[in-house]
C-alpha cells in the first residue's frame, strides 16, 4: 500500500486502503472502553462533533460521545452500530465526483458526518451508513490535525497497544437477494472484483458469502447473504434492524501474544467445537504451529503449502451484533475458507443452544 494510490483504469478511484470505522450507540463511553481493552488508545477529540478517534498501529476507529444528526438517527434504529467507514483516496474531491459518475449516491444532508467543517466528500454506504473518501493520510498529512490532542497519547498507545496494526477487511451482512447489489455497488464505483466465494451450510442453516476485494488489494469487503429465514445473517438483520457491517477483522503479527493479553483484559472470544482441533494436523500436516496452544486459545488455523497460512479468532458480540476478528496472515491472503465453515458451526451452535433455532433430535 502507497501513500497515495496510483489513479489508473484498474484503480480508477485511486483507493489506498481503509482510514476509519465510526461507531455510535446509546453508550458512547462503554464502546470507548471496549476499543481500549482491545488495545486502543484516545488520540484526538473533534472539538466541533465531540467525536473521540482511538488509535492502534494503522488502524483508526470513531466513536460519537454526543451522537448529533445521521449519527443519532442510526443510534435510534440500530443501537450500537458502526455508522460510517472510510476510504483512502489519491484524491478526495476526484473520487468523490468519479463516485457519483460511476452510479454512488451522496449522502445528504449529514453536515461533515464525524469529520465535521461540513466535509463535503461523502456517499451513501450500507444499510444507510455513511461512506467517507478521504485523502489526508501518510506524507499527505494528518486528517486528525485540526483536532484536539489528548496529551501523552504517543506513550499511551505504545503501553496499551496489543499488537493490531491494520484493518484487513470489514463484513456487510446484506438481506436476501441483495448480494449482486452491493457486489455490483462495489465492482462498478471502485472497481472491486470478487475473491472467494463460499456456500456455507450448517445443520439447519446455511448462507453464501462473496469476498471483494478493491484494485489497491488492501481494503477486502465480504458480503453475507443469508439462505433462508433462521440463520445468523437474519438473526444479525433482525437485532440490527437492518443491512450493515457485521465484522471488523484486524491483523496482528503475534496472535497468540495478542489474544492472551486481550483474554486476559477481559476480552471474550468465540468458542470453537473441540474436534476442529483434534483434525488440525489431520487437515493441515506440516503446519508447523502449537496446537495446544491453539486449542488453549480457540484460535483457528488454514491454508496450505501453496497459498501459505492464516491463524484467525473471533471475539464474542462486541457492538450490539457486531464483532470483531483478529488475524495473522502468514502468506495466505484468503478468508480462511475451512475456518469460514468453523465459525458459521460455533455461531449456529449458539443459536440452538439460545433456541434461536431447532434442529431435529
Amino acid at each position: 500500500m502507497t501513500d497515495a494510490a496510483r489513479i489508473d483504469q484498474e484503480n480508477p478511484l485511486g483507493v489506498d486502503g481503509f482510514e476509519f470505522v465510526e461507531f455510535t450507540g446509546p453508550e458512547p463511553l462503554a464502546m470507548i472502553s471496549r476499543l481500549e481493552l482491545m488495545g486502543f488508545t484516545q488520540t484526538h477529540v473533534n472539538p466541533e462533533t465531540g467525536v473521540v478517534r482511538l488509535k492502534q498501529g494503522d488502524i483508526t476507529m470513531l466513536v460519537h460521545r454526543s451522537p448529533k444528526g445521521q449519527a443519532v438517527e442510526f443510534a435510534k434504529d440500530h443501537g450500537p452500530s458502526a455508522n460510517g467507514m472510510a476510504f483512502r483516496v489519491a484524491n478526495a474531491k476526484e473520487a468523490f465526483e468519479g463516485a457519483l459518475a460511476r452510479g454512488a449516491r451522496a449522502a445528504e444532508g449529514v453536515a461533515g458526518g464525524a469529520l465535521g467543517g461540513d466535509y463535503p466528500y461523502i456517499l451513501q454506504g450500507i444499510g444507510g451508513s455513511l461512506l467517507y473518501v478521504v485523502d489526508q493520510y501518510g506524507k499527505t498529512g494528518s486528517l486528525y490535525d485540526g483536532w484536539t490532542e489528548v496529551e501523552g497519547w504517543e506513550e499511551a498507545e505504545r503501553k496499551n497497544s496489543v499488537g493490531l496494526e491494520v484493518l484487513d477487511h470489514l463484513t456487510h451482512n446484506v438481506r436476501r437477494g441483495q448480494m449482486r447489489t452491493w457486489s455490483g455497488f462495489y465492482n462498478s464505483v471502485f472497481n472491486f472484483e470478487e475473491q472467494k466465494y463460499f456456500d456455507i451450510k450448517g445443520k439447519a442453516t446455511g448462507l453464501f458469502s462473496q469476498a471483494m476485494i478493491a484494485p489497491d488489494r488492501a481494503i477486502r469487503i465480504p458480503l453475507n447473504e443469508s439462505q433462508d429465514e433462521n440463520s445468523q445473517i437474519e438473526e444479525f438483520i433482525r437485532r440490527y434492524n437492518g443491512e450493515g457491517i457485521q465484522h471488523i477483522a484486524l491483523t496482528t503479527e503475534d496472535i497468540f501474544t495478542t489474544v492472551e493479553t486481550m483474554k486476559a483484559r477481559g476480552v471474550d472470544f468465540q468458542d470453537t467445537i473441540e474436534t476442529y482441533f483434534e483434525l488440525i494436523d489431520k487437515r493441515l500436516p506440516n503446519h508447523g504451529e502449537d496446537v495446544e496452544r491453539m486449542r488453549k486459545n480457540r484460535i483457528l488455523i488454514d491454508g496450505s503449502d501453496e497459498e501459505g497460512l492464516l491463524l484467525q479468532i473471533f471475539t464474542q458480540d462486541t457492538f450490539g451484533p457486531i464483532f470483531f476478528e483478529i488475524i495473522q496472515r502468514k502468506g495466505n491472503e484468503g478468508f480462511g475458507n475451512g475456518n469460514f465453515q468453523a465459525l458459521f458451526d460455533s455461531i449456529e451452535l449458539d443459536q440452538i443452544r439460545r433456541g434461536v433455532i431447532k434442529v431435529d433430535a
